[in-house]
């Protein structure tokens, strides 16, 4: 599975929560930098090559949908930046994120309860 870019990254949050859209539909999601429509159908037809969506076509217009679940890409994306930014150690990425104070004790509390149900 290829990394997808920010911009096919954001186009495809789209698609998972759309399940199918046209471009435009696309479009109208997009609320910053939006980009001129043949720049945004030229990125998803780039996902397309990439295996991400599919489509059906409709006349000369064409409604894409998602074909790799967000929580394939999510599982790939998260391994990846584990592996490569917290030297492959759940542990080193949990204590980043609570020296950031971006977890309280009480979440850490709560995923110590779910590890330990497990």
């Amino acid at each position: 599975m290829q990394k997808l870019t920010n911009k096919e990254e954001e186009i495809m949050q789209i698609l998972w929560r759309l399940r199918k859209a046209f471009v435009k539909e696309v479009m109208a999601e997009i609320k910053e930098d939006q980009p001129h429509y043949n720049t945004l159908s030229t990125i998803i037809r780039n996902l397309e090559e990439k295996g991400f969506v599919s489509y059906n076509a409709f006349g000369n217009t064409h409604q894409y949908y998602p074909i790799v679940k967000m929580e394939e890409y999510r599982k790939r994306f998260m391994n990846t930046a584990i592996e490569n930014y917290f030297d492959n150690s759940y542990k080193n990425m949990v204590s980043f994120f609570a020296e950031e104070q971006k977890i309280s004790a009480e979440e850490l509390r709560e995923i110590i309860a779910i590890i330990e149900k497990k």
